[in-house]
């Protein structure tokens, strides 16, 4: 049987206000051309090795 899943625990203070910094900060930061395309290569070289018979 399952464990149950544990319910989200809410940020007050000075955790919550780093969490809201940190997503602040990332919100419209986008990966570089060469992230994308290392990304991509790595996706399909996984693609390819993939072995997913049913």
């Amino acid at each position: 049987m399952a464990r149950p899943i544990k319910e989200t625990p809410i940020l007050f203070g000075e955790d919550a206000k780093r969490f809201m910094k940190e997503m602040e900060e990332t919100r419209n930061k986008r990966a570089s051309k060469e992230e994308r395309e290392r990304i991509k290569k790595n996706y399909e070289l996984l693609k390819s090795i993939a072995d997913f018979s049913i």
